[in-house]
């Protein structure tokens, strides 16, 4: 983490400037770096965005670009791919930050990087803490695409709680927000 003299609020962070192009999540008033992307999750994504695409304006359609206010901490997340809403683009003129007073975006996906077991750091935060602050933000569809086990998990917002369920293989994929979307498990996971 960075040393920040005094903890930050959310709003302190929103005015933060370092001077770099880093990212950071604030955790606890702390600033922590978030790390670059793999290029694999970094290609799996630009795929599955080319297939949205399809289905939505190609400006709602963002890869590593937008941040999300989230309850709890650290108090904001930079999903991997994001499915905004039209007023978003208005929203976030100044900054792409989609914060908790605005609409939850419609969609949001997540690559998990490499992990050694259930209790790693990487597996934690995409299966157990990311679930948990989307569905708190109420998230309508969130994407969990896990390379290492070839799996990806679509878990669908019901009243105020996540409903999953997963493919692997040949098995298409299955989507509240795009019902349209022919695409199976293994074409996001070999990102073709």
């Amino acid at each position: 983490m960075t040393y920040t003299p005094v903890k930050l609020t959310f709003e302190q962070y929103l005015e933060y400037e370092d001077g770099t192009d880093n990212r950071y999540e604030l955790y606890n008033g702390e600033l922590a770096e978030v790390p670059p992307e793999s290029e694999l999750n970094a290609w799996i994504v630009e795929c599955l965005q080319e297939k949205l695409v399809q289905f939505i304006k190609r400006r709602l359609v963002r890869v590593n670009l937008y941040e999300l206010q989230v309850p709890f901490n650290p108090q904001n997340r930079f999903p991997d791919l994001v499915v905004l809403r039209k007023e978003h683009i208005e929203l976030t003129k100044k900054r792409r930050t989609i914060t908790l007073s605005m609409v939850p975006p419609q969609l949001v996906v997540e690559v998990v990087s490499p992990y050694k077991s259930q209790r790693d750091h990487n597996y934690q935060r995409d299966y157990i803490d990311k679930v948990h602050q989307y569905e708190q933000r109420g998230i309508p569809e969130y994407w969990i695409i896990d390379p290492q086990v070839k799996l990806v998990t679509v878990l669908v917002l019901v009243n105020g709680k996540y409903q999953v369920t997963e493919f692997s293989s040949e098995q298409q994929i299955i989507s509240r927000t795009f019902p349209e979307l022919e695409l199976t498990a293994k074409q996001i996971l070999e990102a073709r």
